[in-house]
């Protein structure tokens, strides 16, 4: 369906390693890139004395803006495969941050690849998905006499109030699934000539 997309619900972690460096994971549902950008100072701050703190992000019900980033790693061997996995899993409103303890010993690019997106897959696999409908916003003015038609169609239809107003003219600002809104509207633009 078009506006319905998956995300996560919670703070879902994973691991992996490989010839004794330390891949951990930690997938965050977010809906900013400010948000991420928090995130990964906090992520800085905690593990300081890790060698990277790699990350990926898709945001928007379509995953439209992304990044991947590699945080000194050779490029496209972090970022690439953590986005890659979100990719793989169909999510979005997310960041995935990968933290990596050297082990002493080089992976080389395969090797690299191998092991944030094996980090990244299994913090998904702790996830709770969730799915979320894309919603549209409607601002409707109306004279008070018209009420009790507004609100006949808000109980039929079941769009979510965001604010209201009901003072000289009225207002309500409703939310509704997207492919709900044209419906909406119709019966909103009819009363206008009842």
């Amino acid at each position: 369906m078009e506006d319905v997309y998956t995300t996560i619900s919670n703070v879902a972690e994973g691991y992996y390693t490989e010839k004794r460096s330390k891949f951990y994971a930690f997938a965050h549902h977010v809906t900013t890139a400010d948000e991420v950008k928090e995130l990964q100072q906090q992520y800085r701050k905690k593990y300081y004395d890790a060698r990277h703190v790699c990350y990926a992000y898709r945001l928007g019900p379509d995953g439209a803006e992304f990044r991947a980033n590699d945080d000194g790693e050779p490029s496209s061997t972090a970022g690439k495969p953590i986005l890659g996995a979100m990719l793989s899993a169909n999510v979005t409103d997310i960041v995935i941050f990968v933290i990596r303890y050297y082990g002493g010993v080089n992976l080389g690019t395969g090797g690299l690849i191998v092991a944030y997106r094996e980090a990244s897959q299994d913090a998904l696999v702790n996830a709770i998905f969730e799915e979320r409908q894309v919603e549209e916003q409607i601002t409707y003015n109306f004279s008070y006499p018209q009420m009790n038609q507004v609100m006949k169609i808000v109980k039929d239809m079941q769009p979510r109030i965001v604010a209201q107003d009901f003072q000289t003219s009225c207002s309500i600002t409703l939310s509704i699934r997207k492919s709900l809104m044209p419906e909406l509207k119709n019966k909103l633009e009819a009363l206008a000539f009842m």
